[in-house]
Formats: C-alpha cells, structure tokens, sequence
C-alpha cells in the first residue's frame, strides 16, 4: 500500500504507555470495542455510500479484517477471565467526529479523512504498546496490529483519492490533522486507546 495518509501532527507522549501498561485488562476490553467498531464503520460506509463502488471492495476487507482483529483481542480477553464490556462514549472520536461537514460530498469526504487519521493514531499507539509489551507474542501481536492499521490509514487516503482531486484532499486532511493534534493535547489520559 502506498503512503497517502499524511504523518500525525504530534506525537503520543510515551507517558501514555505507563497508564496503559498499568491497567492493560482494561485497555483490552476498550481494545475490543474499538475493533469492532472499526468494523462496523467500514461495512457503515459500504451501506451509506453504495454509489462510490470504488471503495465497496476494499472497505469490506477492512471490515473483514477489524473483524479478525475483534476476534484475536476477545480471545486474549477470554484466556484472562475479562468480558466483553458495555460500549462506552470516545471522547477522541466524538470531538473528531464534531467537525464533519454536513453536505453529503463534504461528510463523505471528511469521514474517510477522519477514518484515516484514527487508523494512523493506533498505528503509532500500537508500536507505543508492542515497545514495552514483555510478552513476546503479545509483542508480535500489537507489532502486527501497528502495520495493519497503518496500512489502513492510508488505504482511506488512496479510495477518497478516486472522488476529490489531491488539491481538495490534502488541505481538508491537514486541517483535520491539526484539528486531531489539538484533541490529543487535551486528552486525558485513560487505559483506552483513545
């Protein structure tokens, strides 16, 4: 996959990784939730955008992959007793989502934008958690997980690219990368991935 998406405005202060490290039976359950939410979105997208059938195949295979994702994050749950917990508010989604546009070529182009910076966001946290996991599979996993939403976050970049010229895609991407650094800045931490 070519590199479309554009890097992340400020980095995640390696701080953050204690809290996580700390608390990591939490942040599983919270881990699960954001899998299968990505999930969901895809196949959403798939369902809203039916005409734009460019990015029909390729968001199934995200879903499809999220999905597996879904399914290896609910097995380590299971192996440590932990259950599947309620769905909780993401504040880091929720003010994300705040700034879609509301035309439906705007939203459209602003939700896949969007998709591509949170894919980028768990790609670095990811890397964050595999550096100082112990465990070499857990290790393995969370280094795995990291290229595939990477992987991902461009993926958004390349199938918006076949509706909007660059000179319309990469202004609003930038804005929505500024607007994304301002709400890590502001974040309090918590064991999430968000």
């Amino acid at each position: 996959m070519p590199r479309r998406s554009i890097d992340l405005m400020v980095d995640t202060d390696p701080a953050w990784v204690d809290v996580i490290m700390e608390n990591f039976d939490e942040f599983l359950c919270d881990h699960a939730n954001c899998e299968r939410k990505a999930s969901a979105l895809a196949l959403s997208m798939v369902v809203k955008y039916p005409d734009r059938t460019r990015i029909i195949p390729p968001l199934i295979r995200i879903a499809q992959e999220e999905l597996a994702h879904f399914r290896s994050v609910y097995e380590l749950m299971e192996a440590r007793g932990l259950k599947i917990l309620a769905d909780r508010q993401d504040p880091y989604v929720q003010q994300l989502v705040a700034v879609l546009r509301h035309d439906r070529e705007h939203r459209f182009l602003d939700r896949m934008l969007i998709s591509s910076l949170i894919e980028c966001r768990g790609a670095e946290r990811f890397r964050l958690i595999s550096e100082r996991l112990e465990d070499p599979l857990l290790k393995r996993f969370y280094r795995d997980l990291a290229a595939s939403e990477a992987k991902h976050g461009h993926l958004f970049v390349d199938l918006v690219l076949n509706y909007f010229p660059p000179s319309s895609v990469y202004p609003r991407l930038t804005d929505l990368a500024a607007n994304e650094a301002h709400i890590i800045r502001q974040l309090q931490w918590r064991p999430a991935l968000h």
